[in-house]
């Protein structure tokens, strides 16, 4: 039997996991000005691999598109969720970013024995968790996550940019692009934006009057968006690698 001094450090670290359902979670839309923070957990099966798994960040907006779809096919299950403006607003964007978390964990139709958050904090759940800095570039199934949250919250970019063309949501994704700082400055704040965040707060000191949209597009990012696969549950190897 080989020792422990052998193995290589990841695989030495997979007993600190008992067998069971792994979920990763991450999350998309801290630092935006403007809309919902989303979130994502993805419990990922091990018979149904799927290749190019990274931190979304590091994907193109295509490749991202193919792998959101890749693995809304081959996941176990995966739930996407969300914190709405107000609530940002109210709770701030640490509580909210949490919030939606817990919300996303919440959605998955197969309870994990494990949760697999990236980051430093933990939402709170009612099984084991786990916060790994940079996890979305080590974990698959927080790559996963991270990959359905981005995706899920730039189709909504895309959307409020139809009703709000003027602030240019498709392009910056409501991040405080000069770009999206000029057309605050031009228009003032519109519903989407962020009022507890200092250049929307700064905006609407100015012109308290919010913008209303060009048309009435709605805008279809529920609260809750629980997305199943459509093969039938299965039973999975718990196999993850902590990093």
């Amino acid at each position: 039997m080989r020792s422990r001094k052998s193995l290589p450090p990841e695989q030495a670290r997979l007993l600190w996991h008992s067998i069971g359902l792994v979920a990763g979670v991450d999350e998309a839309g801290r630092g935006p000005l403007a809309g919902p923070v989303v979130a994502a957990a993805v419990i990922l099966d091990d018979r149904h691999p799927i290749a190019g798994l990274a931190d979304s960040k590091r994907l193109t907006a295509a490749r991202r598109e193919a792998l959101f779809d890749e693995i809304r096919a081959k996941a176990l299950c995966c739930s996407i969720a969300q914190a709405s403006v107000e609530e940002i607003d109210r709770l701030n964007i640490l509580q909210a970013t949490l919030l939606a978390m817990r919300r996303a964990v919440m959605g998955l139709r197969l309870k994990p024995r494990m949760v697999l958050v990236d980051g430093n904090r933990l939402p709170a759940l009612d099984m084991p968790a786990e916060a790994i800095v940079k996890g979305d570039a080590l974990v698959p199934a927080i790559s996963a996550a991270s990959i359905l949250a981005k995706v899920h919250r730039d189709h909504w970019c895309v959307q409020v940019d139809e009703q709000f063309p003027q602030y240019g949501f498709a392009q910056h994704k409501g991040y405080g692009t000069p770009e999206h700082l000029a057309a605050l400055q031009a228009h003032g704040a519109c519903a989407q934006h962020r009022r507890s965040f200092a250049p929307v707060a700064q905006a609407f000191a100015r012109r308290p009057v919010l913008v209303q949209p060009v048309a009435p597009v709605p805008v279809a990012v529920p609260v809750l968006d629980t997305l199943v696969p459509p093969a039938a549950p299965r039973r999975a190897r718990g196999r993850v690698s902590r990093v």
